[in-house]
C-alpha cells in the first residue's frame, strides 16, 4: 500500500528569514512603541507626477519616490526623529540614510538610501529604483541594506489603505504608506474629488515624544501637499 502524500511541507529559514525573525523580537517586545496616523491630501502630487511624466522617461518619478524624498527633508528638519537609541544614549544623525523596505522572496530587506535629505527628487528616484531591482535579485551587499537612521513601508500598490510598521531597531521610527485613494473632500466650501493617502507612524517612546512625532508628520504634510518644495 503506497504511503500517504504528506499534507505539508518543512522549508529551512534562509539566513535573510533567520535575521527578519530575530530582528522583529528584538523590536516588538522591549520597545515602548506608540503609533500616530496622519491623511494626506496628494493630489498635487499626482499633478507634478504627470507634468513630469510629459517631458519624458527621464523625469518619471512614482508616488513612493516623492514620499521618500519628502520624508528625508522631514527628517533633515526634524532631526529628533533621525536618530537610533543606543540603551544608555540617544544617537542623533546629522545626515539621513533612509531604509526603504523591499519585499522579496525570502521577506523583507531594506536598501538605505544614503545621504537621502541631499539628492535631488530624480537623483533619489533614480536610486532606489536601481536598489529595489538589484534587491529583488539578490545582489545587494550588506553595506547597502544596514545603517539606516529612519525607514519607510509602502503597502499602498497592493491596496493596503493603511497599516503599522515594526521598528527596525535601533532606529526610533519606521513610516507606514497605504494607497491612493480618491474620495470627496471640502475644498474652498464645495465638494470636490481629491486623492488621499495615509500614513502612519511607528514610534520608540523612549526617543520620541507625541509631539515630536506629530511635529514631523506635521512638516511631512506641508511638503507632500506641496510637492514643489521638493523639487531643487
Amino acid at each position: 500500500m503506497a504511503a500517504p502524500t504528506a499534507a505539508y511541507r518543512d522549508v529551512p529559514l534562509t539566513q535573510i528569514r533567520r535575521t527578519i525573525a530575530r530582528r522583529l523580537s528584538e523590536s516588538l517586545g522591549p520597545i515602548p512603541t506608540f503609533y500616530l496616523t496622519a491623511e494626506y491630501d496628494v493630489t498635487r502630487v499626482a499633478e507634478m507626477r504627470t507634468a513630469m511624466s510629459a517631458l519624458g522617461d527621464d523625469y518619471k518619478v512614482s508616488f513612493n519616490d516623492i514620499i521618500l524624498k519628502a520624508t528625508a527633508t522631514a527628517l533633515r528638519q526634524n532631526p529628533a526623529v533621525n536618530a537610533h537609541w543606543l540603551g544608555d544614549a540617544i544617537r542623533y544623525f546629522t545626515p539621513v540614510h533612509l531604509g526603504m523596505a523591499v519585499a522579496i522572496e525570502d521577506g523583507l530587506i531594506t536598501p538605505v538610501l544614503f545621504n537621502a535629505d541631499a539628492k535631488p527628487l530624480r537623483e533619489l528616484a533614480r536610486e532606489s529604483r536601481e536598489l529595489a531591482t538589484r534587491a529583488r535579485a539578490r545582489k545587494l551587499s550588506p553595506a547597502e541594506y544596514t545603517g539606516s537612521t529612519f525607514s519607510v513601508s509602502n503597502l499602498g500598490m497592493f491596496g493596503i489603505d493603511q497599516f503599522t510598521a515594526i521598528i527596525n531597531p535601533p532606529e526610533a521610527g519606521i513610516l507606514a504608506v497605504g494607497a491612493v485613494e480618491s474620495k470627496p473632500a471640502v475644498v474652498n466650501g464645495t465638494i470636490a474629488i481629491r486623492q488621499h493617502l495615509r500614513v502612519t507612524m511607528s514610534c520608540d517612546h523612549r526617543v520620541i515624544d507625541g509631539a515630536t512625532g506629530a511635529q514631523f508628520l506635521k512638516t511631512l504634510r506641508q511638503l507632500i501637499e506641496n510637492p514643489l518644495l521638493l523639487v531643487y
